[in-house]
């Protein structure tokens, strides 16, 4: 069975949700379609002590601040998960859970969008997807070999699963920072970054980075000097936990290691480190394979793009994959503007 509707969104996280909002606000018909179970998205299978960077005030979706939880200034997932699926319900936003999309068609002049369940024919298809269901590997020498437990940080979940063992984190970002100070103090730790990690100031959270970000969109747009936006500043932010972590030392990293062995990891001066277990705290790709029957990627994965729309294609918009689909687009309170330009380009282009 084929359905007809103006605009398919494809993703119920929260980037789509932030899309559906104002799409609804315009009076443009439209589904979401999200392949998770229920709602939340991503921010559900996220680990136990994964806190935002921003007060929850500064962590919020278009028309609706996240309420605050009494005595923790930084929400964590499951509050964030809450946050999410009250949005949905009190918008009626129509997401329907556990539709998994397989791909979009060209067809004629509207896009055919296949799910398991049947097909659905729109003039528009916003692509929410994001990149947590992409997890990146590097290829790194022997990872093949390693005989212990690899784990990506997408299947982290809590510092007693690894009591006693011996642990080598891999990154050097916010991940692989906030992972290590979980595991500080629990497991025998080896904290292994590409370079040293820059710490941002501790004063530094995500209202700053945001105002930072938008401060070098405006620079940019008005033709000044890329002012390097928030990578000026540093790599990690100094969330609580990982501060406590730092300064009782808790907290040291070792430069990348060579290769790993059937047993652990060598450096290039031959120093070895025996580990039980490798978590790879190495990023993400961004989750595009249902969009292959396009033929619109280039040779980086991407999808060109002129703001969010989709340089080949002007009915794909896609939203909420990094700053090449709009600056801060892949948080909570930078996705919005970019969710309005896309629904305001949609109504520009039905009408």
């Amino acid at each position: 069975m084929t359905r007809r509707t103006r605009v398919v969104v494809i993703g119920g996280g929260q980037s789509g949700l932030a899309a559906g909002y104002h799409l609804r606000r315009l009076g443009i018909d439209f589904t979401v379609l999200d392949a998770q179970a229920a709602p939340g998205g991503a921010w559900q299978h996220a680990w136990d002590s994964l806190r935002l960077f921003s007060p929850a005030a500064f962590s919020s979706l278009p028309g609706r601040l996240m309420p605050p939880r009494p005595g923790e200034p930084y929400p964590d997932a499951r509050h964030v998960v809450d946050y999410l699926a009250d949005y949905e319900k009190r918008y009626e936003l129509p997401v329907q859970h556990g539709a998994q999309v397989h791909g979009v068609h060209r067809d004629g002049p509207l896009l055919r969008v296949e799910t398991e369940t049947g097909g659905w024919r729109a003039g528009a298809v916003i692509s929410a997807t994001g990149t947590w269901s992409r997890p990146f590997l590097p290829a790194v020498p022997g990872r093949a070999s390693f005989r212990g437990e690899q784990l990506h940080a997408v299947g982290y979940r809590r510092p007693r699963d690894f009591a006693g063992k011996r642990v080598i984190v891999v990154g050097g970002g916010n991940s692989g920072a906030q992972i290590a100070a979980d595991l500080a103090g629990h497991a025998d730790l080896v904290w292994a970054t590409r370079r040293p990690p820059r710490f941002l100031p501790d004063d530094v959270d995500g209202r700053v980075l945001f105002d930072v970000a938008t401060a070098r969109r405006r620079a940019l747009e008005a033709g000044r000097t890329d002012t390097g936006g928030v990578a000026s500043l540093g790599d990690v932010v100094a969330v609580p936990p990982v501060r406590y972590a730092r300064d009782r030392g808790l907290l040291r990293s070792t430069t990348m290691f060579t290769r790993l062995t059937a047993h652990g990891a060598e450096w290039p001066d031959g120093t070895r480190a025996e580990a039980d277990a490798v978590i790879w705290c190495t990023g993400f790709r961004p989750a595009l394979s249902h969009l292959t029957p396009l033929g619109l990627r280039g040779p980086r994965g991407r999808i060109a793009t002129s703001g969010t729309r989709a340089a080949g294609e002007p009915r794909l918009h896609l939203l909420g994959y990094g700053d090449w689909t709009g600056p801060a687009s892949a948080t909570l309170v930078g996705v919005g503007r970019t969710a309005r330009d896309a629904a305001r380009e949609i109504a520009a282009l039905s009408a």
